[in-house]
């Protein structure tokens, strides 16, 4: 774990939810990782994390990734090792995206929902998507690189109306 004056290291971000009811399409959320770089910090992402996958140099990791929400615990899980990643990218964004197969679903649809983001044992930041409930997508962190090259953590819950594809090619597109 890191203190406050060596910046924001490793971070881990995890996802659950309920199930759906039996006899219903299942709820399939998913976690997003869009990283920028310096040259482009609010363009198109140099590259996604998400679907079960990994950065290309593997600093930010899906760990587990659900399509049901079944089980216990946290559903999906991202590791982010913002202290391996190359200097060339400075920002992060963090987001979630709801499955849209079956037809339109937003976080007000899902039970349960819950997403926490810790460095170490030291929880950054809880939400419940409580302020996005009309949304099918929303951002919930932004990680930012400063001048001396420590990372900083922003909250942001800003809600979006898209599938996990056009979301993702769009969530870090302005300042949050």
């Amino acid at each position: 774990m890191s203190g406050l004056n060596k910046g924001i290291e490793k971070v881990k971000v995890t996802l659950k939810w309920d199930p759906s009811p039996s006899g219903s399409p299942a709820n399939d959320l998913d976690i997003i990782a869009a990283t920028y770089s310096a040259d482009t910090p609010h363009g198109k992402p140099a590259y996604l994390v998400h679907f079960d996958s990994r950065s290309p140099d593997g600093t930010i990791t899906l760990n587990r990734d659900s399509r049901t929400g079944q089980g216990f615990g946290s559903d999906e899980v991202m590791t982010l090792e913002l202290d391996r990643l190359a200097p060339v990218y400075t920002r992060v964004v963090v987001g979630v995206a709801i499955q849209q197969r079956e037809g339109r679903k937003t976080f007000g649809d899902v039970t349960n929902t819950g997403i926490e983001i810790l460095e170490g044992y030291t929880v950054l930041s809880e939400n419940d998507f409580s302020a996005v409930p009309e949304s099918t997508a929303s951002t919930v962190a932004e990680f930012t690189r400063d001048a001396s090259g420590k990372w900083k953590f922003h909250e942001s819950a800003r809600g979006f109306d898209a599938d996990p594809t056009s979301f993702a090619a769009t969530m870090g597109g302005s300042n949050l």
